[in-house]
C-alpha cells in the first residue's frame, strides 16, 4: 500500500488487468499475450514524446484541420499525426498531437479531455507509448482501455485508474477449525468454550431445520407476510377441499356398490 497509485507508474500487464493492481494471476487470454509480447516502440515516429498528446475516440470523418483548430487554443502546435489505415487511408480514431511548450501541453491535458468534437466526446492523455516503461499497446492484449463487453478491461489509466485495495486483518489458518484443534474461548457474560461439532450432528441438524417451515423470511415487508399467510391458507383449504370430494365420493361408491349386492340376492 505504501507505493500504491491510481495511475501505473510503469506498465504490467498483469496489474492493468486487475480492477486495484492487485491480481496474481490473469483472467483472460490478451493478459497472457501482452505478458509474452516483447513490444518495441516505432522507430520511425519522430518528435518529443514528452510534449506529445494522445487523443483518442474521434469521429472517423474529423480531419487534421480540425483538430489543429481546436488545440491550438491551448498553445502552439508543432506536429499533428492523425493515424490512418495503410490500405484504405481512413482515419481510425486516434491522433497525436505535438506543443512546442510543456505548458500548453498540461492546460490541454487538463482542459481538452471530453472535449466534444464533431458529435464525439473525446479522450485525451499523455503519450504512453514512449513514455511508460513496459508498454504493452491495445492490439497485443495491453493498453488502458476495453469495454465491458469484450471482458477484457485494462486499469491504471486516466480514463479507468486504479481503485485503492481493500486491507484485510490476518486471520489465523486455524480460525475455521483448520490447523490447530485447540480450544478457543471468548467472553460473552462468561466464558464459554467453542469445540467443532460432530460431524453426524451437524447433517442432522441441516436436516431438521429443512424439514422446517419459515412462516415469513428475514426483511419482508408486513405485506409480504400476509399474502404469504394468506396463499397458504388458501392451499390449506383447497387441500381440505380436495380431501372432502375424494371422501364423499368414496361414499357414494360403497353405497353404490351395495345397492348393487342387495339387488343381487
Amino acid at each position: 500500500m505504501a507505493d500504491w497509485a491510481p495511475i501505473a507508474k510503469e506498465y504490467d500487464p498483469l496489474k492493468a488487468g486487475s480492477i486495484d493492481g492487485t491480481d496474481q494471476e490473469p483472467h483472460d487470454r490478451a493478459i497472457w499475450r501482452a505478458m509474452l509480447a516483447r513490444y518495441v516502440p516505432n522507430k520511425g515516429v519522430t518528435g518529443e514524446p514528452h510534449l506529445t498528446l494522445f487523443v483518442a475516440r474521434l469521429n472517423l470523418q474529423t480531419t487534421e484541420d480540425k483538430l489543429k483548430e481546436v488545440f491550438s487554443r491551448y498553445g502552439d502546435i508543432r506536429k499533428i499525426r492523425l493515424v490512418r489505415d495503410l490500405v484504405t487511408g481512413f482515419s481510425k480514431g486516434y491522433a497525436f498531437v505535438e506543443f512546442r511548450e510543456e505548458r500548453a501541453l498540461l492546460k490541454a491535458h487538463r482542459d481538452a479531455n471530453r472535449l466534444v468534437i464533431d458529435q464525439h466526446e473525446i479522450f485525451v492523455d499523455f503519450e504512453l507509448e514512449r513514455t511508460l516503461k513496459g508498454w504493452i499497446p491495445r492490439r497485443l492484449g495491453g493498453g488502458f482501455g476495453g469495454k465491458k463487453e469484450s471482458g477484457q478491461l485494462r486499469f491504471g489509466g486516466r480514463d479507468r485508474p486504479f481503485r485503492k485495495p481493500i486491507n484485510l486483518p490476518n486471520v489465523k489458518s486455524d480460525f475455521y477449525g483448520e490447523g490447530s484443534s485447540e480450544k478457543r474461548n471468548w467472553s460473552r457474560e462468561g466464558t464459554r468454550e467453542w469445540r467443532p461439532r460432530d460431524r453426524e450432528h451437524e447433517r442432522s441438524r441441516d436436516k431438521r431445520w429443512g424439514e422446517r417451515e419459515r412462516p415469513w423470511a428475514w426483511g419482508d415487508t408486513e405485506r409480504e407476510r400476509d399474502t404469504r399467510e394468506e396463499r397458504s391458507r388458501g392451499r390449506d383449504r383447497k387441500d381440505r377441499d380436495r380431501k372432502d370430494r375424494d371422501r364423499d365420493r368414496s361414499r357414494e361408491r360403497d353405497a353404490k356398490k351395495q345397492r348393487d349386492d342387495d339387488k343381487h340376492r
